[in-house]
């Protein structure tokens, strides 16, 4: 695509104004976000020096001008709707952000907390387990390319069973090293590969419910 084309095809938002997600050249990771107006785009195409539109200030501003920590254009790309461009960058002294740190995006998620609250709400009932005993027949009925549950009963029933004796061990190392996270993430294992085989052999978890009610 010409520099001509990549122009013609941006699509600002009435504010004139379009998205742009800057990424590490090297490192390949996401730096951070900003905004061009049609003369930053224009340029920073022009020279080579990432130049954005401060929506705060209103004008124009040279990544790096107060800093020192200039980004210098490596590649460019936009997206099928032409309303978000992704940059390919060069960041001197490795800091993006305005707060001193490398990248805007430092602030995580603690999904090991995300995890344990989101599955403690499914398996509030069994309907996860009749989902999850459903998927796998339609695996069975209809195989999908690239799907490890196809892959373990294309690998046969010992490498199942090989899995399920594998995860009882994790399971059990899990429990003896107290961390509820992995007892979590290693029971959700075993329970999957257990219904793998359970389907194979024709067993339901309607089946394992009943028997449960006479114990």
């Amino acid at each position: 695509m010409t520099k001509e084309e990549f122009l013609k095809e941006v699509k600002y938002d009435d504010k004139g104004l379009v998205v742009c997600v800057v990424q590490d050249y090297h490192a390949k990771k996401v730096r951070m976000v900003a905004y061009m107006n049609k003369e930053a785009l224009e340029k920073t195409l022009e020279t080579r020096q990432m130049t954005y539109y401060s929506r705060s200030r209103q004008k124009l501003w040279v990544k790096g001008e107060e800093s020192g920590n200039f980004q210098y254009l490596k590649g460019a790309s936009i997206d099928c709707d032409g309303d978000a461009l992704l940059f390919q960058v060069e960041q001197v002294n490795g800091i993006s952000c305005h707060t001193g740190n490398a990248v805007c995006f430092y602030r995580d998620l603690e999904m090991e907390n995300l995890f344990i609250t989101n599955r403690s709400k499914s398996l509030s009932s069994d309907n996860e387990l009749m989902n999850l005993e459903n998927t796998i027949a339609d695996r069975i009925k209809n195989p999908v390319e690239g799907s490890y549950t196809n892959y373990l009963i294309d690998k046969g029933e010992n490498k199942i069973l090989k899995k399920v004796g594998e995860e009882s061990t994790e399971t059990i190392i899990a429990f003896k090293d107290g961390k509820k996270a992995e007892i979590v993430g290693e029971i959700a294992d075993l329970v999957y590969h257990l219904t793998v085989e359970m389907k194979l052999k024709d067993v339901s978890w309607n089946e394992v419910m009943e028997e449960l009610k006479k114990r």
